[in-house]
């Protein structure tokens, strides 16, 4: 009786692991060890899939251990890896596990780009390979029957878990074997089978018979259950699987029902109940009868039947002549009582007990969101920060350079070149002059273009893509069950977009750099001469050696200092909060840990705040104390210009002086910017690499996916019948006609009869007459021992079910003046046991004395007439 059923595992096939895992980390995580160690990790992960779901398994703990194991690494790296079909596209294949194809294509198989979709196909096996293991269990034992409920209720909370999660994880039909109904069923099985074991050990230890009626009634509710849920399913009963399945769950429900019975009539009797345990014995008896009438073939209830009915006679009997109690109907019996000792068991990560994570280090893919926008807040704060410093510097500098500063109080002997030009024109010179800012005005058009081509083949990959999904969903329309190129490809387009954005204000920066370069490119080419014709191109003037010691150029030379002052501890203040680092993964994953979520913009505010707070109040007091430096710098060259002579000479010296101040610092500024510019296309040129490494392998995914996707529509269309219905049978097909009915049976060729093989074995062949070989075979002899058939016998005698000698040949016609087809006799050797000659047409090829003709047909083998349509 301890029929049990099991599930059989889903089948997958083979995906690499490796290659794509390793690439994000490689694009994501610095060189280092913690990028080796992760790269060694995926390694772990790829091996770890093979010995889980890419090979048979054995049905013992340690396989169900591996592919637990396999299980909770899933939902480890889950959070960890961004799996979506626009990002970390994995397209995982999992064939239907009660599907077992047909001669047209195989089985039925769902090919998913969804980490999710992975996890449910896991956990199906994990349910069914459990219950592979109960099944598996001697149940002679107290620790196999413990295993198998174990076990059991294991299959089933797994089962219960993809019910509840499946629809959410897929986000689009399922195969049948893992839709919510199909695992629901699965659930209530594996439970009622857990019930059943407990019954089992209840009646092995041989407890209270009250117990043990509430155990097999609880298992008869469970099989009850799982029965109906299967009825109500038209999509399982066209699986061979399931067709095996719904007797066993007919026969456990009756079973379970009979042992409630016959240990509640045990009850009854004990409680001096005599009637009642002839009824309940009764309706057991009724329900052993059935199970054994319509599910024999299945369950094995013999000894259940045997021990019920000897109960049931013996009560009867002492009913009869003792107790003379009356037997209630079966509707006014008491229901028996339910006890359930069974639950599913949740699903918990881990399941495993031998569970380490591969990726421990590795932190969850929220908190790398939260440490990206981090970084780009801190990054926003830094260079706003970093630019109103160098913004202020710029104004000072063209203050100065409109003032003539310091060159105008150096400048007071009007022959010499003033010290700061010298210096501007050293500094120039130092930083290579105008062939290094030419070099790289002419490098920025190649850097531009480069950027522009990787950009443009990388939106070709998607155009083209997009194109050929949208010609196969025109060509199947609602067979092509896929997430549309042009929604999937949105982040995509969208990030095209703002690279298509950022290259072009780069070519309008590109153009003010080139314009401002050639505004000022004569007054460069001055500070690049040596020092002498430095001198002979600034135009000289009358000395003004009466400014020589004035207080206003003492004034003004103490306040240039102040100046100079303040710019260098910008620099220092710049330098100081580029070097600030904090490490922000520690309270990230701690808010987490606590509240399950990050609230990134609260945490990042706070501690920037904290972190950069000292930073910009002490830039927001340098940039006010320069303020006012440059009004007393102005109140005071006022006065300075007052002093000082002026004439037509000076004025143009002064206006040269300007020039060469403005041209160093537009200088500085512009190779500032062509090398910040350099640098910025070649990081651009990184990253738009990535963005087509991205878009390349989501094309590279969704052609895998395409291609199984066309092998399933075009396997499907072969499954499919060719016309709804045959077409009706035209009239003259269906009757033959009142002419050929006319016609002469004799002309009418008769069918080749079909050859029918019993499944009784033929009668043994008689042995041979032992005869002299030397004497002559008389012929009278020879005719007696093998008589020609008649025509009587053939139609008196039933036809004979030994199996013909040869297969029958095509219909030959018999009119009038043709003498009928003739087997030729087969070639055979010397034979001494030779049968008698048989009584040949004179016409027909006589065969050598020795060797008997091979026989057309068997005597009294004859077969009905077919039906002959002749033609029209």
């Amino acid at each position: 009786m301890a029929t049990f059923i099991s599930v059989p595992l889903k089948k997958t096939s083979e995906v690499d692991l490796v290659k794509p895992l390793s690439k994000y980390i490689h694009n994501t995580y610095p060189s280092g060890e913690d990028q080796t160690e992760y790269c060694r990790a995926v390694d772990e992960l790829n091996k770890l899939r093979k010995s889980a779901v890419g090979r048979p398994l054995d049905k013992h703990e340690t396989s169900l251990e591996t592919v637990m194991r396999y299980y909770d690494q899933l939902c480890s790296v889950e959070p960890k890896f961004p799996f979506t079909e626009s990002q970390l596209c994995l397209t995982f294949t999992w064939k239907d596990a009660f599907d077992k194809g047909s001669i047209f294509g195989g089985s039925v198989k769902l090919a998913l780009p969804s980490l999710g979709y992975e996890k449910t196909c896991v956990l199906f096996n994990i349910g069914a390979l459990a219950s592979q293991i109960a099944s598996e269990q001697n149940l002679d034992n107290d620790e196999a029957l413990k295993a198998a409920s174990k076990f059991y209720q294991l299959a089933s909370g797994a089962f219960s878990h993809i019910k509840d999660t499946v629809l959410s994880s897929l986000n689009r039909d399922p195969t049948v074997d893992i839709s919510p109904d199909t695992v629901g069923t699965l659930s209530l099985i594996m439970l009622a089978q857990a019930q059943e074991v407990f019954f089992l050990k209840a009646t092995r230890d041989k407890m209270k018979d009250a117990v043990i009626a509430k155990l097999a009634n609880q298992a008869a509710d469970y099989y009850g259950d799982a029965f109906k849920q299967c009825q109500y399913k038209d999509t399982l009963s066209k699986y061979f699987y399931f067709q095996e399945v719904f007797p066993i769950l007919a026969a456990k429900h009756c079973i379970m029902q009979a042992h409630a019975e016959y240990h509640q009539s045990v009850l009854a009797k004990q409680q001096k109940k005599f009637g009642e345990e002839i009824g309940r014995l009764q309706h057991a008896s009724d329900l052993v009868k059935t199970v054994s009438s319509r599910y024999d073939e299945y369950v094995n209830v013999k000894d259940l039947a045997d021990k019920i009915n000897r109960a049931l006679t013996a009560a009867k009997k002492d009913n009869d002549f003792i107790y003379h109690d009356r037997v209630p109907d079966l509707k006014d019996l008491d229901p028996v009582g339910k006890a359930s000792l069974v639950k599913s068991t949740p699903v918990n990560v881990p399941l495993s007990q031998k569970y380490t994570d591969l990726f421990e280090k590795m932190v969850p893919l929220a908190v790398q969101q939260c440490l990206s926008v981090y970084n780009q807040r801190k990054s926003e704060l830094i260079n706003s920060t970093i630019a109103q410093m160098r913004d202020a510097t710029i104004f000072a500098n063209g203050v100065l350079a409109s003032l003539n500063l310091p060159a105008a109080v150096e400048d007071v002997s009007g022959d010499s070149i003033p010290q700061s030009i010298l210096n501007k024109s050293k500094t120039v010179i130092e930083q290579g002059g105008i062939q290094t800012i030419g070099q790289l005005i002419r490098d920025l058009p190649e850097l531009l273009q480069r950027n522009k081509e990787i950009l443009e083949e990388s939106l070709k990959f998607l155009d083209e893509e997009e194109a050929t999904d949208n010609d196969l969903k025109a060509k199947f329309k609602d067979r092509w069950q896929r997430t549309p190129s042009t929604e999937l490809y949105k982040p995509l387009r969208s990030e095209g977009s703002n690279f298509r954005n950022v290259l072009d204000k780069a070519i309008g920066a590109d153009a003010v750099v080139k314009e401002r370069y050639q505004s000022h490119r004569e007054a460069i080419v001055i500070l690049c001469k040596p020092e002498a014709e430095l001198n002979a191109a600034i135009p000289s003037a009358n000395p003004a050696k009466t400014m020589q010691g004035s207080e206003v150029v003492t004034v003004l030379k103490s306040l240039l200092n102040k100046l100079d002052d303040m710019k260098k501890e910008r620099e220092q203040l710049e330098n100081d909060i580029k070097s600030v680092n904090f490490d922000m993964t520690t309270k990230f994953l701690t808010a987490l840990a606590q509240d399950g979520a990050v609230n990134e913009e609260a945490i990042s505010v706070t501690e920037l705040d904290q972190i950069y707070g000292s930073y910009t109040y002490k830039v927001q007091e340098n940039l006010k104390k320069q303020e006012d430096l440059l009004n007393n710098i102005q109140s005071a060259h006022q006065e300075f210009s007052k002093m000082k002579q002026s004439n037509s000479e000076a004025n143009l010296r002064e206006e040269v002086l300007k020039n060469l101040a403005v041209g160093h610092d537009n200088y500085i500024e512009l190779v500032a910017n062509l090398k910040e510019g350099t640098k910025f296309y070649n990081d651009l040129t990184d990253i738009l690499l990535k963005f087509q490494c991205k878009c390349s392998d989501i094309v590279f995914a969704r052609k895998t996916e395409r291609d199984e996707l066309l092998k399933d529509i075009q396997q499907s269309i072969a499954r499919e019948p060719s016309a709804p219905s045959i077409p009706q049978v035209p009239s003259y097909q269906s009757a033959p006609s009142s002419i050929s009915t006319n016609i002469a049976t004799s002309s009418i060729p008769t069918p080749a009869p079909r050859t029918v093989f019993s499944a009784k074995q033929p009668p043994p062949r008689p042995p041979p007459p032992a005869m002299p070989s030397a004497s002559p075979v008389p012929a009278s002899a020879a005719q007696a021992s093998n008589p020609a058939p008649t025509a009587a016998a053939d139609s008196s005698q039933p036809p004979s079910n030994t199996i013909p000698s040869q297969a029958q040949g095509p219909p030959y016609p018999s009119y009038p003046g043709y003498p009928g087809y003739y087997g030729m006799p087969m070639p055979v050797g010397y034979n001494p046991y030779m049968y008698g000659q048989q009584t040949i047409p004179p016409y027909m090829y006589q065969p050598p004395s020795g060797q008997p003709p091979y026989p057309a047909q068997q005597p009294s083998f004859s077969y009905p007439q077919q039906p002959f349509f002749p033609p029209q």
